[in-house]
């Protein structure tokens, strides 16, 4: 391998794909051990995985996972030569979570599992697994609620996590807060920003920008009122596509904490009153409108080009794609290659 190659960021494959949107006996669960042989196996040029990304859920990891069930995924990791990276914690109700904006019943369920999934993401620092990361947030609501008194609702969003951040910090961590279309008071630019600003915990809670869901802010799905690209954009007008893309990572770059490579067709799932969200697309799909590696760099370079060094590690992710996709050694060759690309190109070696 040539000296010149960048070692950093770390590349992590994130471990959720095999249950979000899984447990239909068409697409049952893949199972955690599946998941991390597929992360360890794959190989481009003698260039591996360093590392996952966790969602605390079963039946992957139990959120209430006792301390011998975090040393059991401790040697899950270490024995495949894999570190953990940011941990997922399920906010959502109405079983166990409650929503980010909802009474101060909701808003304490909400605060239990952050403290629930801070106390997993110390433990896995302690036992050595998990050098950086922070601990995955949303707001737990969706936008056609949020939508009947935003200013009111995304302000009790912002006290729900500046709350958050007090459990966060007390166990040496930080939150990231992911901006996607479906969740209410993040699902555009403008809204996301404005829970950011509200809190004012730079230090604790920050943006994670995932490149697929992301994208969608620009059309504007769920907010047409803040799209930063006009209707039936026609996409082979690159000009204006970077332009516009380079206003949205300018203005969500300084809060950026957590990133997810990925690719996306700038279609929507979902139907009726659902919230729609965002599509993961393979980095090799057709219909990608991503030039991955390009628009990567205006997450991982400041305003003047320079690589930032923010991301200690960067993770892919890939939600919904079949079982018969997700097992095929191929898929993750392909995905992992898409990734040195972007590590060659932004990032640097230590």
């Amino acid at each position: 391998m040539s000296n010149a190659r960048n070692n950093y960021p770390k590349l992590h494959n994130a471990a959720w794909p095999g249950v979000v949107g899984k447990g239909s006996e068409e697409e049952p669960f893949i199972d955690l051990d599946t998941m991390l042989d597929l992360t360890a196996a794959a190989s481009v040029d003698g260039v591996k995985f360093d590392g996952f990304d966790l969602f605390l859920f079963d039946p992957h990891i139990s959120i209430d996972a006792s301390d011998d069930d975090l040393k059991r995924l401790a040697e899950k990791a270490s024995s495949r030569g894999l570190e953990i990276g940011t941990v997922v914690a399920p906010v959502w109700g109405p079983t166990n979570g409650g929503s980010a904006m909802g009474n101060d019943a909701e808003q304490q369920q909400f605060l239990t599992q952050v403290r629930k999934g801070c106390r997993i993401a110390k433990r896995l620092r302690e036992l050595g697994v998990r050098p950086n990361g922070a601990v995955r947030i949303d707001s737990a609501c969706g936008v056609e609620d949020w939508s009947k008194d935003p200013e009111t609702n995304s302000k009790r969003i912002a006290d729900t996590f500046a709350k958050a951040c007090v459990i966060a910090e007390a166990h040496g961590e930080r939150l990231a807060a992911e901006g996607e279309i479906c969740w209410g008071g993040m699902h555009s630019c403008k809204a996301m920003l404005q829970v950011l600003e509200l809190v004012n915990r730079p230090q604790v809670l920050g943006f994670q920008a995932d490149m697929a869901h992301t994208l969608l802010y620009l059309m504007g799905y769920n907010a047409p009122q803040d799209a930063l690209l006009p209707p039936n954009f026609d996409w082979s007008d690159r000009q204006t596509f970077d332009k516009a893309y380079r206003q949205l990572t300018d203005a969500l770059r300084p809060w950026t904490i957590d990133f997810h490579i990925a690719q996306n067709d700038a279609t929507v799932k979902g139907s009726g009153s659902h919230d729609k969200t965002g599509r993961h697309c393979l980095p090799d799909d057709p219909n990608g409108k991503l030039d991955v590696v390009a628009q990567a760099g205006c997450w991982m370079r400041d305003g003047q080009g320079q690589v930032t060094r923010k991301f200690r590690h960067v993770c892919w992710d890939g939600c919904m794609f079949p079982n018969e996709v997700m097992k095929q050694p191929r898929t993750w060759n392909s995905i992992l290659a898409t990734m040195i690309a972007v590590r060659d190109a932004h990032g640097w070696r230590e």
